[in-house]
């Protein structure tokens, strides 16, 4: 019964991306596209991932080994990020930008578990989508896995901690982590190529509101799993 609400809300959760009214188009992808980085560079990014793989394979297995039904809310965080990321809205110079969907992963099971998933999300997209690249896999996968969900996951313990309104401590941490990933995505960008300011101005015109609406439309999410998914939530220690 359990995964028939979860599949339910799964198909929830797409429709509700959709409403956001993103649609994919082409040019240059947000994610830092196929052989845009120089090869000690990409590999560079792919080294320093490595660690923070193991560290995201081993979260899973153990979260998963204590709470069985957890499962299927990982695989949902899984399609939520796939979803969100993968629909493009134009920005400046030919460029797109794209909300993250990290940071309900990143509360429910920890920054580490969403490693794991993000590299899942964008190795799939590089093969299916010729969104991001597989040269360009380690890069991405710091910027949208390890940095977005960190900031995502820190923040709201931060704000848990202090008492902070449970659905503003949701709101804030999905969105700074959104903000986060392209503030690193444009660090990347500007150090190989200069013009860090500039790259960074490009993006912050369409992701600002991206932001906000991917933080809004997280509460939403986090309120459906907290009627429907309560019990699993306070497996995890969420509530």
């Amino acid at each position: 019964m359990r995964e028939t609400k979860s599949a339910t809300l799964l198909r929830m959760l797409s429709v509700a991306a959709a409403a956001l009214g993103l649609t994919a188009v082409g040019g240059r992808a947000m994610h830092i596209m196929e052989g845009y980085l120089p090869v000690p560079w990409a590999f560079g990014w792919m080294a320093v991932c490595l660690p923070f793989l193991a560290a995201g394979f081993l979260s899973i297995r153990k979260k998963v080994a204590l709470n069985p039904r957890a499962k299927v809310l990982l695989a949902m965080c899984g399609a939520f990020a796939f979803v969100l990321s993968a629909l493009k809205l134009p920005s400046a110079f030919g460029s797109c930008s794209h909300p993250t969907g990290v940071g309900l992963g990143a509360i429910l099971f920890g920054p580490a578990a969403m490693v794991v998933l993000g590299l899942i999300v964008l190795l799939f997209q590089a093969l299916l989508l010729a969104h991001g690249g597989l040269t360009t896999l380690g890069a991405n996968v710091f910027s949208m896995a390890i940095v977005g969900p960190f900031v995502s996951f820190g923040l709201y313990a931060l704000l848990k901690k202090a008492g902070c309104n449970r659905a503003l401590a949701v709101f804030l941490a999905a969105a700074l982590g959104d903000l986060a990933t392209y503030v690193t995505t444009s660090v990347q960008l500007g150090v190989v190529y200069g013009n860090f300011l500039q790259y960074l101005t490009i993006f912050a015109v369409t992701q600002l509101p991206l932001a906000i609406a991917e933080g809004l439309l997280t509460v939403v999410v986090f309120n459906v799993l907290e009627k429907y998914a309560r019990r699993e939530l306070e497996d995890l220690a969420v509530l």
